[in-house]
Formats: C-alpha cells, sequence, structure tokens
C-alpha cells in the first residue's frame, strides 16, 4: 500500500482507531491501579572451592567450582535451605510454595549466586532473601566434601546481604502506559486495516477508481429534509456539473442523444439522478424526454406527483403515440411514465416498438433520459441501453460494492453498451468546497435539484 491509502484508511476509520486505542489503554491502566505492588530483595553468596598449587590443579579446581555454583544455584530451591528459613520466620508455607516467591541464578563463569526475593512488603522480601542467603551459606558447608585433614573444600558466605527496597518493582506505571500505547495502536491500525481489506463497500471516488477507469462524472452528497440553503446549493452544483460532463462524454459513436440511468442494485439513487440530471438539462434551455423504462418498479411518477396510468406500456402496446402520453412536466422538459406493469418487461424493452421509439424521440428532443431496472438482478437496462447512447450507472456510497461495480460494467459491455461513467451518490463530502459549492449566488428556487423539475413554472402544454 502507498501512504496515501494508509492516510485514507485513517481518516475513514479513526473513530474505531481512537476507541481501539482508548479501550487499551484503559484496560491497562485498570489494571496497574488494581495490581498490588511487589517488593524485590537480592542477596549475594559467595562460593570458594579449594584448589591445588600447580597450574593443573588450579585449572581443576576452577572447573569443579564452575559446577558447585551452577549445582548449589538448584540448591537454593530445595527443602534442605527452605525449610529452615520457614522454621526461622514462623512462614505459613511449604518448601514447594516458598520457592516461587524465591530465584537464584549465577552469573557466567562467576563464583556468585545471586539470591531474589519477591513479596507484597519491602522488609518481608529483605529478611526472606537474607534469610535464604544464610541457609544456604549453611547447606554448602553441610553439603561440601571435606579433604584428608577434614577441611572443606567448597565453602560460601554472604558477601552482599540484602537491603530494604525504597521502590515496588511491579507494576510499573510509566512501563506499562508506554506498552500499552504501543499496543493500542498496533491493535487500532490492525483493525483498521483488516476493516478496510474485508470491508469492500465504496466510500468516496478513490473507491471507484480502484475498481474502474470510467470517468466520475459527479460525486453527489446526502439528501436530507433538513439540509441547509448552502447544502441545497451543492447538490445542485453537482448535478450541473453531472450534465456538463454528460455534454462532454459523447453519447455513442453516432452521436446519440438518449442515454440510460442504471445502478448495481436497488435503492442507489437511480431515479433522483435521472430526474435531477433531466431537470437540470431541461434548466440549460435543452428539451429533454424523462422515460420511466423501469417497468418492475417504476417511481419517477410518483416523485414527479404525476399520473402513471398511461405511459411507456401503451406505446410499445401501440395503444397509444408519445405525442398523446407524453407529459409536460416543467419548461423543456416532458416526462413519458411508465404506465401498466407489464409480466413482459423484458421483452417489451427489446421490441422493435421500443427501438422505433428512441428514434422518434431522439429525432423529437435533445436528450432522452431513460429510468430503468438495476442490471444485476434484471437483464431490462442492458436491452435498453444496447438501443441507447450509452449508460450511467449510480452507486450509492458505503452501500455499494466494489466487486458489484465491476460487475455491473462488465455486464453493460458485454451487452455491447457503452458505459459513459458513474455517479457517487450519498456520499460523505469532506472538503468546504463539496459540502456548500462553489457559487454562493444560486437563488433557492434552483438549489434543490432532485425536486427541480415540479418547482418549474412555466409548463410547455404541447409539442408538435
Amino acid at each position: 500500500m502507498e501512504l496515501q491509502q494508509y492516510l485514507k484508511i485513517i481518516r475513514d476509520y479513526w473513530r474505531s482507531i481512537l476507541a481501539t486505542l482508548f479501550i487499551v489503554v484503559a484496560a491497562v491502566a485498570g489494571y496497574t491501579i488494581v495490581q498490588d505492588p511487589t517488593y524485590r530483595a537480592d542477596a549475594t553468596v559467595f562460593i570458594t572451592v579449594e584448589s591445588g598449587d600447580t597450574a593443573g590443579e588450579l585449572s581443576q579446581g576452577a572447573n569443579y567450582a564452575e559446577r558447585q555454583v551452577q549445582s548449589f544455584v538448584q540448591v537454593v530451591s530445595t527443602a534442605s535451605v527452605l525449610q529452615p528459613v520457614i522454621d526461622e520466620l514462623n512462614l505459613d508455607a511449604t518448601p514447594a510454595s516458598l520457592s516461587r516467591s524465591i530465584s537464584a541464578s549465577s552469573p557466567n563463569a562467576t563464583s556468585l549466586i545471586e539470591i531474589a526475593a519477591t513479596g507484597d512488603t519491602p522488609t518481608e522480601v529483605t529478611d526472606l532473601a537474607n534469610a535464604v542467603a544464610a541457609s544456604l551459606v549453611s547447606t554448602v558447608d553441610d553439603l561440601a566434601p571435606t579433604s584428608s585433614d577434614g577441611l572443606n573444600l567448597v565453602s560460601a558466605s554472604v558477601i552482599d546481604p540484602a537491603t530494604v527496597p525504597t521502590t515496588p518493582t511491579a507494576p510499573k506505571p510509566m512501563t506499562n502506559l508506554a506498552l500499552a500505547v504501543i499496543l493500542g495502536l498496533l491493535l487500532a491500525f490492525g483493525q483498521a486495516l483488516l476493516r478496510e481489506v474485508l470491508d469492500t463497500r465504496v466510500r468516496d471516488a478513490a473507491d471507484i477508481q480502484e475498481v474502474t477507469d470510467k470517468p466520475i462524472l459527479a460525486t453527489v452528497g446526502h439528501i436530507s429534509k433538513n439540509m441547509t440553503p448552502s447544502e441545497r446549493r451543492a447538490h445542485s452544483e453537482a448535478y450541473r456539473r453531472l450534465r456538463t460532463n454528460v455534454t462532454f462524454v459523447g453519447l455513442g459513436g453516432e452521436r446519440k442523444k438518449s442515454l440510460v440511468i442504471t445502478s448495481s442494485l436497488l435503492d442507489e439513487g437511480k431515479t433522483q439522478t435521472a430526474v435531477s440530471l433531466a431537470s437540470v438539462l431541461a434548466q440549460a434551455g435543452e428539451t429533454v424526454l424523462l422515460i420511466d423504462a423501469d417497468l418492475r418498479r417504476p417511481s419517477v411518477a410518483n416523485r414527479l406527483q404525476i399520473d402513471n396510468e398511461l405511459g411507456l406500456t401503451d406505446i410499445l402496446t401501440k395503444r397509444g403515440t408519445l405525442a398523446d402520453l407524453a407529459i409536460p412536466a416543467a419548461t423543456n422538459l416532458w416526462v413519458l411514465p411508465s404506465g401498466t406493469v407489464p409480466p413482459n418487461p423484458s421483452e417489451l424493452l427489446g421490441s422493435g416498438a421500443m427501438k422505433q421509439l428512441l428514434s422518434l424521440a431522439e429525432r423529437e428532443f435533445d436528450y432522452v433520459v431513460l429510468d430503468t431496472p438495476p442490471v444485476l438482478p434484471v437483464t431490462d437496462a442492458v436491452v435498453v441501453a444496447s438501443q441507447a447512447g450509452g449508460a450511467i450507472v449510480v452507486s450509492r456510497a458505503g452501500v455499494t460494492k466494489r466487486s458489484q461495480i465491476q460487475s455491473t460494467i462488465d455486464v453493460l459491455e458485454s451487452g455491447l453498451v457503452s458505459t459513459l461513467g458513474l455517479v457517487l451518490n450519498d456520499a460523505e463530502l469532506k472538503s468546504r468546497e463539496e459540502r456548500y459549492g462553489y457559487y454562493s449566488g444560486y437563488t433557492q428556487g434552483d438549489a434543490n435539484a432532485e425536486n427541480a423539475a415540479p418547482r418549474l413554472t412555466g409548463i410547455v402544454r404541447g409539442r408538435s
């Protein structure tokens, strides 16, 4: 991954990153607070081995001494050393349980045995370490071999008795805090990276660009009933940008005037985009026909609050004409509702009557915008788009997955459909320009492109 991708992950998941870091630090801090302090005291015992005067005797003595030191390190945890300590200090413990509070070690190539005692109080561990050291000295005297004249060949003495510790060895708040921050950051970024890998939903234009090289014609923010005037202007500007880009992409090799608005799945905002695009094209002085070609779940008429009793299906079944059934909805804008939902939508949309209707509409209007069903569930959109100038795919941020976008484009291309570009809908707009638009002089009347068509005045009564 590149640095920009990591920064994007941080930007997308910063809340969960901070939450994970806080939980880890809080958990470690809580454990540190409730943990009882532990103290440690150390005593050092020196082991002496008698050796001869020659070089060979000295070498043998050194090897023997090293073996003896390692042996007595193991002896420290035995009952022969610990039971006298228990009796001396009147401890309520057994040699086995006491050995868990005692540790012994010897630095390499030395005759030293370092005895460490741990416990809850400073005086307790000090007395324990000194008592174990003294008991080891006695045990060494008892176990050491003797020479021919009765002298011990091995002896021990305490050279560094334990002193009372002034600070506990555990817990260590600053060390624990530093480790908690490091662990928290690792877990926080780890879970964010894992979520990014597992979550393939698109959230911004960069996600779409990772899937396809098709142009992103517009990015539209979230629409709500309580939008501010500035937010309405931003949405209006987004659809104007879509209108401008549509005029540049080139509708088919023959410069056809018709285009299909579709999506991968349901509820991605294709109908809203179709209505808004038709409205802003009409506002620019273009004559536009908006056709509801979604014969399975038509919604254009309901959105524009017009009659849906007669429409596209009636023309395709020779029960009406475009001139009779096209409804003037605003200046330069006519709407052809779906009409009665048929039992065979794909067959009707792929019929010769549909091709004739599109040819007529392209001659009569500057632009023909068709709202169709989503691509992946049914073939209707491909059937219609193959006869039109191309298709625009609408994707909803946080809902549509990257694989679905790729599959949609593949299906369209397999049907010889020109994918003009994509529209990212319901996106989180992060920059000030994206949130509030580029211009502040727009009037409230054209602020909300979604509902622009029904609000416009100067309705045309007919078309020759």
